[in-house]
């Protein structure tokens, strides 16, 4: 069973993606990875929210940082938004990622910071047993 899903909206996020690889490999947690965007390809995003048995999700987007809300309008389950510093210094997706509407309720951590998301679906993981 998979624990968390990292997604990613671009291949450029990569860097980022890669600090929260790390922690999750580091600590033996079951996970799986993709590039999905909320605006390119947004069918096989949804497909893949309704198909994975992933208990948390960690959204990592830069710019208009879509992909968390996109996600979290489509599960109940746990979704950390990871803002990308692309653009204005990571300012425009920190606060797209931290400003959701009522119902769609996403964790923000800081800017490039995929090693606090990691940390932060663990936490979430040992508060659900």
């Amino acid at each position: 069973m998979t624990e968390i899903a990292v997604i990613s909206g671009s291949k450029s996020d990569k860097s980022v993606v890669d600090k929260v690889l790390r922690v999750l490999e580091e600590n033996g947690v079951d996970h799986e990875e993709r590039v999905l965007s909320a605006h390119r390809n947004p069918d096989d995003l949804e497909r893949y929210i309704k198909e994975t048995d992933a208990k948390i999700f960690i959204a990592v987007a830069g710019l208009s940082a879509a992909l968390p809300g996109f996600i979290a309008s489509r599960t109940d389950r746990p979704v950390i938004g990871v803002p990308v510093s692309a653009k204005l210094g990571g300012l425009d997706a920190l606060l797209a990622i931290s400003q959701m509407p009522p119902g769609v309720p996403v964790a923000c951590v800081g800017i490039d910071s995929g090693e606090n998301a990691a940390l932060l679906a663990l936490r979430m993981l040992i508060a659900k047993r």
